[in-house]
């Protein structure tokens, strides 16, 4: 009896051992992998990417430089700075009407800000005008009013072939 006794206990020992060094190994690696993630957080500020306001752009230690522009399409605008990774921010100036939106920057975007402009200029405001549809339709009724029409049946039609 004292024999099986001693045999469980040390058997629980063995396990507990085993079951204590496997946590203690994962314990660590965890901790390890926090310290890590806390220096990398605390060492590289957050950079922002894309629109943001004008107190993250001048976080940035870059400077900033603006351009304004008109009220037309500002959504059409920011979805094309965004394909160009263009870091910018859009502030509303209310007092003039209609509104103006100044476009916050920072210069060395400035290429990439160009060749966004240059594409919302050829998309948005000098698209191409298309006729309207009403002018289409009074012109192809004109042309079907105008056009005459052979209402004689001819019989040679189906004999040639």
């Amino acid at each position: 009896m004292q024999e099986q006794v001693n045999d469980k206990a040390v058997s629980l020992s063995v396990q507990t051992a085993k079951f204590t060094g496997k946590k203690f190994e994962q314990l660590i690696l965890h901790l390890l992998n926090s310290m890590k993630k806390q220096k990398n957080s605390r060492d590289s500020p957050v950079v922002h990417k894309g629109k943001q306001t004008v107190k993250q752009l001048i976080g940035q230690n870059a400077g900033i430089a603006n351009i304004e522009i008109g009220s037309e399409s500002i959504r059409k605008f920011e979805k094309i700075a965004r394909k160009y990774g263009v870091d910018f921010s859009i502030t509303k100036d209310a007092s003039a009407k209609p509104p103006k939106f100044s476009v916050f920057f920072k210069p060395r975007d400035k290429d990439a800000l160009m060749s966004a402009f240059t594409e919302y200029n050829n998309k948005v405001i000098q698209k191409p005008k298309k006729p309207s549809l009403i002018s289409q339709l009074k012109k192809n009724l004109e042309l079907v009013k105008n056009k005459v029409v052979d209402r004689v049946k001819n019989k040679d039609k189906g004999l040639e072939r």
